[in-house]
């Protein structure tokens, strides 16, 4: 099995199962308690959501609006967390 304790599913690049497959990655590392792994995971993740958007015409500017605008929501009390 390599590196990861469960078997992970093979994304493509520049779609979505990509993202997935980085994040599970990334989710088991965490689980193992590897640090360095998990930053190259994480890097890895970052690299599948950037190839996804470049893809799919989505800016870095696009995702940053709306991580603004979700923290304005939580920081004005309009959405809490769970």
């Amino acid at each position: 099995m390599g590196y990861h304790l469960k078997e992970i599913e093979r994304g493509i690049f520049g779609e979505f199962s990509k993202i997935k497959e980085e994040f599970l990655e990334a989710e088991d590392a965490f689980d193992q308690k590897n640090k360095i792994m998990l930053i190259l995971e994480l890097s890895d993740l970052i690299g599948a959501i950037e190839s996804f958007c470049l893809k799919y015409n989505i800016t870095l500017d696009d995702l940053l609006k709306m991580k603004d605008a979700t923290s304005k929501a939580f920081n004005d009390g309009t959405r809490k967390s769970r």
